[in-house]
């Protein structure tokens, strides 16, 4: 299975957010960070602090993809 977080991005451009700023908020690393705009796998835990943060649930930030 395949990932995409293209919906936080959105949300994050709707909520007038930048990647930077929600990384700081939530304490990830910049590794994480850099895993999440690459579409790979990231802990639960980081999800549900993102979820948290931005008041939205996983389906908002995060898109199973089918396999090719």
């Amino acid at each position: 299975m395949t990932v995409s977080y293209n919906k936080l991005f959105k949300l994050l451009i709707d909520k007038n957010l930048k990647k930077s700023e929600l990384r700081k908020n939530i304490g990830i690393s910049p590794n994480t960070m850099t895993k999440i705009t690459n579409n790979e796998y990231i802990s639960m835990e980081v999800l549900v602090r993102i979820c948290h943060e931005l008041d939205c649930d996983l389906g908002d930030i995060v898109e199973v993809l089918p396999q090719e």
